[in-house]
């Protein structure tokens, strides 16, 4: 960890503390909080890109966390979340078809 600290799930200082520990945390100012989640979320999809298989899943789960947090830090919640995410692929469509665009003619 840096020594300016990280962001941190809100149930990890309880962890810490049943583990004999004594955390040292304060509640980020909301400027502070915005820009710890966007390195929060590099932080996560990095692990996500460097994680095997079985370690994968539970990684894109973190991404998810933090995209639910940067979406509620911006004044929106997840059902809207999930409608602007559903409209975009009944628009555009989504990514199942695997498709590489090489380009135009």
């Amino acid at each position: 960890m840096s020594a300016d600290g990280k962001l941190v799930r809100d149930r990890i200082p309880d962890l810490i503390r049943a583990n004999g520990e004594d955390p040292i945390t304060y509640v980020a100012a909301p400027a502070e909080y915005r820009q710890r989640l966007r390195d929060k979320l590099l932080e996560e999809v990095d692990e996500f890109l460097t994680a095997d298989s079985t370690a994968a899943v539970e990684e894109l789960a973190d991404v998810l966390e933090v995209v639910y947090a940067l979406a509620a830090d911006l004044g929106t919640d997840r059902p809207t979340l999930e409608q602007i995410r559903e409209a975009k692929a009944t628009e555009r469509g989504a990514f199942t078809n695997r498709l590489i665009w090489l380009g135009s003619r």
